[in-house]
């Protein structure tokens, strides 16, 4: 008679006999997962019942990353980019104002309180003077703004070295779409 620890580990008879020993149900999954199935069909006799399998749930893989550094040129190419690109939306925006205000004779209202306002009959608005300088003070703000980001990212990998950076948690869903 052997040991209780005997009984656990696995043997070379349930690989081979099954039908000389009683297997319990562990060892049978980890025998079956060992073995290669052999490819001939077994007798009705001894034939199982397939053996149904849960599919795993859903599991989440979750990550902690940490952003330690920031590369200020990166940081530069893309507030260059951003900043532009928000400069010309807004400048399209600025005109197609102007336009609409003038096609509404908003602009000949204004142009007619400022004219009384500083006691003048011929005040009038100059549509391009107007224009470029809005331009000049967008393209000013552009480049205070691309300035200040990057001084924000050094700011940023100054103070990430002395007390961490900012971490992020990733969560991986790995549910079939």
């Amino acid at each position: 008679m052997g040991t209780a620890a005997d009984d656990l580990s696995p043997r070379p008879e349930a690989l081979t006999d099954r039908a000389v020993r009683p297997v319990r149900e562990a060892e049978t999954r980890d025998d079956e997962e060992r073995a290669p199935r052999p490819r001939s069909t077994p007798s009705p006799a001894k034939a199982r019942p397939p053996r149904v399998v849960a599919p795993p749930p859903t599991a989440e893989r979750r990550y902690r990353q940490t952003i330690n550094r920031v590369d200020l040129w990166s940081v530069l190419k893309v507030s260059v980019c951003f900043y532009i690109c928000s400069m010309a939306v807004i400048m399209v925006a600025l005109v197609a104002l102007w336009v609409i205000g003038d096609a509404a004779g908003v602009i000949h209202n204004v142009e007619n309180f400022l004219g009384d306002l500083l006691q003048t009959k011929d005040f009038t608005f100059l549509d391009g003077e107007i224009l470029r300088g809005a331009l000049l003070v967008s393209a000013v703000i552009v480049v205070l703004l691309i300035v200040v980001t990057v001084i924000a990212a050094a700011f940023y990998n100054l103070f990430s070295e002395i007390f961490g950076g900012v971490e992020l948690t990733i969560t991986e869903d790995e549910t079939e779409l």
